[in-house]
Protein backbone atom coordinates (compact mmCIF):
# COMPACT_ATOMS: atom_id res chain seq x y z
CA UNK A 1 0.00 0.00 0.00
CA UNK A 2 1.58 3.15 -1.39
CA UNK A 3 -0.03 6.87 -1.35
CA UNK A 4 -2.51 8.28 1.09
CA UNK A 5 -5.33 10.18 -0.10
CA UNK A 6 -7.88 12.20 1.73
CA UNK A 7 -11.21 12.24 -0.53
CA UNK A 8 -13.61 15.40 0.35
CA UNK A 9 -16.83 14.38 -1.34
CA UNK A 10 -20.58 13.20 -1.35
CA UNK A 11 -21.80 9.52 -0.42
CA UNK A 12 -23.76 7.63 -3.22
CA UNK A 13 -25.80 4.86 -1.96
CA UNK A 14 -25.43 3.09 -5.15
CA UNK A 15 -21.93 2.67 -4.54
CA UNK A 16 -20.74 3.95 -8.33
CA UNK A 17 -19.62 7.21 -7.38
CA UNK A 18 -18.70 9.50 -5.08
CA UNK A 19 -17.28 8.24 -1.69
CA UNK A 20 -17.79 4.54 -2.20
CA UNK A 21 -16.35 4.60 -6.03
CA UNK A 22 -13.58 6.85 -5.07
CA UNK A 23 -12.57 4.56 -1.98
CA UNK A 24 -12.82 1.45 -4.24
CA UNK A 25 -10.45 3.17 -7.20
CA UNK A 26 -7.58 4.24 -4.70
CA UNK A 27 -7.62 0.81 -2.96
CA UNK A 28 -7.69 -0.83 -5.95
CA UNK A 29 -4.64 1.45 -7.12
CA UNK A 30 -3.15 0.22 -4.00
CA UNK A 31 -3.64 3.50 -1.87
CA UNK A 32 -4.74 4.43 1.31
CA UNK A 33 -8.06 6.30 1.08
CA UNK A 34 -9.86 8.13 4.31
CA UNK A 35 -12.77 10.76 3.43
CA UNK A 36 -14.51 13.74 4.79
CA UNK A 37 -18.22 13.21 4.23
CA UNK A 38 -19.82 16.39 2.70
CA UNK A 39 -23.20 15.11 2.03
CA UNK A 40 -25.47 11.75 1.88
CA UNK A 41 -27.27 10.95 -1.06
CA UNK A 42 -30.17 8.83 -1.73
CA UNK A 43 -29.61 7.35 -5.29
CA UNK A 44 -29.42 4.41 -7.64
CA UNK A 45 -28.41 3.99 -11.45
CA UNK A 46 -31.84 5.83 -12.12
CA UNK A 47 -30.84 8.92 -10.80
CA UNK A 48 -30.33 10.45 -7.19
CA UNK A 49 -34.15 11.02 -5.06
CA UNK A 50 -32.45 12.84 -2.21
CA UNK A 51 -29.87 15.10 -0.43
CA UNK A 52 -28.66 15.13 3.07
CA UNK A 53 -26.13 17.93 3.45
CA UNK A 54 -23.65 17.13 6.07
CA UNK A 55 -23.01 20.20 8.86
CA UNK A 56 -19.77 22.16 7.67
CA UNK A 57 -18.67 21.92 11.49
CA UNK A 58 -18.62 18.22 11.05
CA UNK A 59 -17.18 18.20 7.24
CA UNK A 60 -14.12 20.59 8.87
CA UNK A 61 -13.89 18.00 12.01
CA UNK A 62 -13.20 15.30 9.68
CA UNK A 63 -10.97 16.53 7.43
CA UNK A 64 -8.66 17.70 10.57
CA UNK A 65 -8.76 14.83 12.20
CA UNK A 66 -7.49 12.90 9.52
CA UNK A 67 -4.83 15.58 7.99
CA UNK A 68 -3.56 15.58 12.04
CA UNK A 69 -3.24 11.65 12.66
CA UNK A 70 -2.77 9.90 9.24
CA UNK A 71 -1.95 12.93 6.63
CA UNK A 72 -2.32 13.17 3.34
CA UNK A 73 -0.23 12.63 0.27
CA UNK A 74 -3.03 13.95 -2.27
CA UNK A 75 -6.02 15.43 -1.62
CA UNK A 76 -9.34 15.13 -4.13
CA UNK A 77 -12.48 16.82 -3.44
CA UNK A 78 -15.79 15.89 -5.02
CA UNK A 79 -19.11 17.30 -4.35
CA UNK A 80 -18.83 20.80 -2.42
CA UNK A 81 -22.68 21.56 -2.70
CA UNK A 82 -22.36 24.90 -1.47
CA UNK A 83 -21.11 28.64 -1.20
CA UNK A 84 -20.39 27.40 2.95
CA UNK A 85 -18.77 24.08 2.31
CA UNK A 86 -16.22 25.35 0.04
CA UNK A 87 -15.16 27.81 2.52
CA UNK A 88 -15.09 25.37 4.83
CA UNK A 89 -12.67 23.11 3.15
CA UNK A 90 -10.51 25.53 1.47
CA UNK A 91 -10.52 26.67 5.25
CA UNK A 92 -9.47 23.68 6.76
CA UNK A 93 -6.72 23.20 4.06
CA UNK A 94 -5.04 27.40 4.72
CA UNK A 95 -4.89 26.44 8.51
CA UNK A 96 -3.26 23.43 8.41
CA UNK A 97 -0.85 24.29 5.21
CA UNK A 98 1.85 22.60 3.57
CA UNK A 99 1.74 21.50 -0.07
CA UNK A 100 -0.51 18.69 -0.33
CA UNK A 101 -1.36 17.81 -3.82
CA UNK A 102 -5.05 18.96 -4.56
CA UNK A 103 -7.04 17.39 -7.29
CA UNK A 104 -10.34 19.12 -7.87
CA UNK A 105 -13.20 17.34 -10.09
CA UNK A 106 -15.99 19.81 -9.80
CA UNK A 107 -19.11 18.58 -9.91
CA UNK A 108 -20.96 20.91 -11.52
CA UNK A 109 -23.61 19.46 -14.12
CA UNK A 110 -26.05 16.57 -13.00
CA UNK A 111 -25.81 13.65 -15.82
CA UNK A 112 -29.08 14.92 -16.50
CA UNK A 113 -28.03 18.44 -17.04
CA UNK A 114 -29.38 19.62 -14.34
CA UNK A 115 -26.84 22.37 -12.28
CA UNK A 116 -25.40 21.36 -8.86
CA UNK A 117 -24.01 24.53 -8.06
CA UNK A 118 -25.58 28.08 -7.12
CA UNK A 119 -24.36 31.33 -8.77
CA UNK A 120 -22.66 31.94 -5.31
CA UNK A 121 -21.11 28.16 -4.97
CA UNK A 122 -19.59 28.67 -8.67
CA UNK A 123 -17.93 31.91 -8.06
CA UNK A 124 -16.76 30.17 -4.32
CA UNK A 125 -15.46 27.61 -6.33
CA UNK A 126 -13.39 30.05 -9.20
CA UNK A 127 -12.34 31.89 -6.11
CA UNK A 128 -11.47 29.98 -3.79
CA UNK A 129 -10.84 26.56 -4.37
CA UNK A 130 -9.37 26.76 -7.79
CA UNK A 131 -6.49 29.00 -7.01
CA UNK A 132 -5.12 26.23 -4.45
CA UNK A 133 -5.68 22.93 -7.08
CA UNK A 134 -2.91 21.10 -8.58
CA UNK A 135 -5.32 19.72 -11.36
CA UNK A 136 -8.88 20.09 -12.04
CA UNK A 137 -10.80 18.06 -13.95
CA UNK A 138 -14.42 19.75 -15.52
CA UNK A 139 -16.32 17.95 -18.66
CA UNK A 140 -16.99 19.40 -21.34
CA UNK A 141 -20.86 20.78 -19.38
CA UNK A 142 -18.60 21.87 -16.64
CA UNK A 143 -15.87 23.61 -18.53
CA UNK A 144 -17.97 25.73 -20.89
CA UNK A 145 -19.62 26.81 -17.63
CA UNK A 146 -16.12 27.81 -16.20
CA UNK A 147 -14.86 29.76 -18.83
CA UNK A 148 -18.06 30.63 -20.16
CA UNK A 149 -17.18 29.83 -23.98
CA UNK A 150 -19.31 26.93 -26.02
CA UNK A 151 -17.10 23.93 -26.65
CA UNK A 152 -17.15 22.38 -29.90
CA UNK A 153 -14.02 20.95 -30.92
CA UNK A 154 -10.88 20.15 -29.39
CA UNK A 155 -9.23 24.07 -30.39
CA UNK A 156 -12.31 25.04 -28.09
CA UNK A 157 -10.92 23.05 -25.12
CA UNK A 158 -7.43 24.15 -25.60
CA UNK A 159 -9.37 27.81 -25.23
CA UNK A 160 -11.69 27.05 -22.63
CA UNK A 161 -8.58 25.28 -20.76
CA UNK A 162 -6.38 28.50 -20.89
CA UNK A 163 -8.67 30.99 -19.72
CA UNK A 164 -9.39 28.03 -16.14
CA UNK A 165 -5.72 28.51 -15.83
CA UNK A 166 -6.56 32.37 -15.06
CA UNK A 167 -8.12 31.47 -11.78
CA UNK A 168 -4.80 30.31 -10.34
CA UNK A 169 -4.69 25.98 -10.47
CA UNK A 170 -1.90 24.55 -11.99
CA UNK A 171 -3.30 22.55 -14.53
CA UNK A 172 -6.53 21.81 -16.27
CA UNK A 173 -7.82 18.44 -17.66
CA UNK A 174 -11.03 18.87 -19.73
CA UNK A 175 -12.50 15.74 -20.63
CA UNK A 176 -13.81 15.44 -23.88
CA UNK A 177 -16.57 12.31 -22.88
CA UNK A 178 -19.43 14.40 -23.67
CA UNK A 179 -18.25 15.68 -27.49
CA UNK A 180 -19.51 12.98 -30.55
CA UNK A 181 -17.07 10.72 -32.11
CA UNK A 182 -15.53 7.52 -32.00
CA UNK A 183 -12.90 8.64 -30.20
CA UNK A 184 -12.14 10.21 -26.94
CA UNK A 185 -9.84 12.61 -26.51
CA UNK A 186 -8.89 14.74 -23.23
CA UNK A 187 -6.84 17.61 -22.98
CA UNK A 188 -4.55 18.31 -20.14
CA UNK A 189 -3.63 21.92 -20.54
CA UNK A 190 -0.46 23.87 -17.76
CA UNK A 191 1.44 26.81 -18.18
CA UNK A 192 4.25 25.00 -19.65
CA UNK A 193 2.10 23.13 -22.38
CA UNK A 194 -0.37 20.60 -23.22
CA UNK A 195 -0.69 17.15 -23.98
CA UNK A 196 -3.47 15.34 -25.90
CA UNK A 197 -4.90 11.75 -24.75
CA UNK A 198 -7.12 9.84 -26.89
CA UNK A 199 -9.08 6.18 -26.55
CA UNK A 200 -11.72 4.83 -28.52
CA UNK A 201 -15.58 5.32 -27.18
CA UNK A 202 -17.18 2.55 -25.35
CA UNK A 203 -20.74 2.68 -26.52
CA UNK A 204 -22.18 1.30 -23.06
CA UNK A 205 -24.23 2.98 -20.68
CA UNK A 206 -22.48 1.71 -17.46
CA UNK A 207 -20.68 5.31 -16.79
CA UNK A 208 -21.39 5.91 -13.51
CA UNK A 209 -18.97 7.59 -11.31
CA UNK A 210 -16.59 7.65 -14.31
CA UNK A 211 -15.71 11.76 -13.21
CA UNK A 212 -14.90 10.66 -9.58
CA UNK A 213 -13.13 7.74 -10.64
CA UNK A 214 -10.71 9.25 -13.13
CA UNK A 215 -10.30 12.08 -10.32
CA UNK A 216 -9.52 9.61 -7.40
CA UNK A 217 -7.31 7.47 -9.79
CA UNK A 218 -5.66 10.82 -10.80
CA UNK A 219 -4.89 12.10 -6.94
CA UNK A 220 -3.51 8.35 -6.32
CA UNK A 221 -1.16 8.43 -8.85
CA UNK A 222 0.37 11.98 -7.32
CA UNK A 223 0.06 10.58 -4.16
CA UNK A 224 2.34 7.69 -4.88
CA UNK A 225 4.87 10.62 -6.43
CA UNK A 226 4.06 9.95 -10.43
CA UNK A 227 3.93 13.19 -12.82
CA UNK A 228 0.57 14.63 -13.57
CA UNK A 229 0.75 13.22 -17.19
CA UNK A 230 1.97 9.90 -15.80
CA UNK A 231 -0.97 9.46 -13.21
CA UNK A 232 -3.40 10.97 -15.88
CA UNK A 233 -2.27 7.93 -18.51
CA UNK A 234 -2.74 5.32 -15.69
CA UNK A 235 -6.16 6.62 -14.29
CA UNK A 236 -7.47 7.22 -18.17
CA UNK A 237 -6.30 3.52 -18.64
CA UNK A 238 -7.99 2.33 -15.23
CA UNK A 239 -11.40 3.90 -16.39
CA UNK A 240 -11.17 2.34 -19.90
CA UNK A 241 -10.78 -0.97 -18.16
CA UNK A 242 -13.54 -0.51 -15.79
CA UNK A 243 -15.84 0.26 -18.01
CA UNK A 244 -14.96 -2.37 -20.49
CA UNK A 245 -15.80 -4.93 -17.82
CA UNK A 246 -18.82 -3.40 -15.48
CA UNK A 247 -20.59 -5.63 -14.07
CA UNK A 248 -24.05 -4.37 -15.97
CA UNK A 249 -26.04 -3.84 -12.78
CA UNK A 250 -29.35 -1.65 -12.36
CA UNK A 251 -31.33 -0.42 -15.51
CA UNK A 252 -30.24 2.80 -16.29
CA UNK A 253 -26.40 4.16 -15.76
CA UNK A 254 -24.87 1.26 -14.09
CA UNK A 255 -21.52 1.57 -12.22
CA UNK A 256 -17.95 0.40 -13.23
CA UNK A 257 -16.04 -2.82 -12.04
CA UNK A 258 -13.94 -0.87 -9.47
CA UNK A 259 -11.70 -3.68 -8.70
CA UNK A 260 -10.48 -5.09 -11.87
CA UNK A 261 -7.15 -4.76 -10.83
CA UNK A 262 -7.62 -7.33 -8.19
CA UNK A 263 -6.66 -11.16 -8.79
CA UNK A 264 -9.75 -12.79 -8.83
CA UNK A 265 -8.21 -16.02 -7.61
CA UNK A 266 -7.06 -13.67 -4.10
Amino acid sequence: MKGRVLIVAGSDSGGGAGIQGDIKTVTALTGYAATAITALTAQNTMGVFGIHPVPVEFIAQQMRLVLEDIGADAIKTGMLHSEQVIDTVVGVLEEMGGEIPLVVDPVMIAKGGASLLDPAASHAMQRRLLPRADVITPNIPEAQVLSGLEILDLDDMRHAATLILSYGCKAVLVKGGHMDGETVTDLLVTNDGEEVFTSRRIDTPHTHGTGCTLASAIATGLAQRLTLPEAVARARNYVDQAIRQAPGYGGGHGPLNHAWTVDDGF
